[in-house]
């Protein structure tokens, strides 16, 4: 079993950084956490290499924690500009950030960026990738509609809340 203290200090990992996934493995054991609207799911599977585990605490006991809601994101402070064309940003919808990362618009430098303004997109569309701790998260539309503006530069830092891209419905 995890430690319990150990188990805290990754949630609270987790909150600092709006992280939605963390997945971490050793020798021992693999852990699992995953926090969003869906509620807090705590997954963890001993890996046994031929030797007992120690003790420790249930860590169901701090399942809960996952589930508190994230801080109010800070005031963008100058982080990127609002658009200065209310009108001709009238009836477009936004596609938000969901962590603090590393924003990448392609898999690879090499690659086409996942979405450029006058793409097509579904719900279920990959748009970007936002790199949090090393770990690679592909962001999905959730919408549907066509790009109209891309907010963000490759390999530009962001922040939860941040509009990424505007969407025509």
């Amino acid at each position: 079993m995890i430690d319990p203290s150990k188990l805290k200090d990754l949630v609270k990992l987790m909150v600092e950084n709006d992280l939605t996934e963390l997945d971490l493995q050793d020798e021992k054991e693999t852990v699992t956490i995953r926090r969003g609207p869906q509620g807090g799911v705590v997954n963890h599977s001993p890996v046994y290499y031929g030797g007992g585990g120690g003790g420790g605490g249930a860590p169901a006991a701090f399942a809960p924690a996952p589930m508190v809601a994230p801080a109010a994101a800070p005031a963008a402070g100058g982080a990127a500009p609002a658009p200065k064309a209310a009108d001709s940003d009238a009836g477009l919808i936004a596609i938000e950030s969901p962590m603090v990362g590393t924003f990448y618009s392609a898999a690879n430098p090499d690659s086409p960026p996942f979405a450029a303004a006058g793409a097509k997109i579904t719900p279920s569309t990959v748009v970007c990738l936002i790199e949090a701790m090393k770990v690679f998260n592909e962001i999905k539309a959730e919408k549907t509609g066509t790009i109209e503006k891309v907010l963000v530069k490759n390999g530009d830092a962001v922040e939860f809340g941040q509009k990424l891209f505007l969407v025509r419905p």
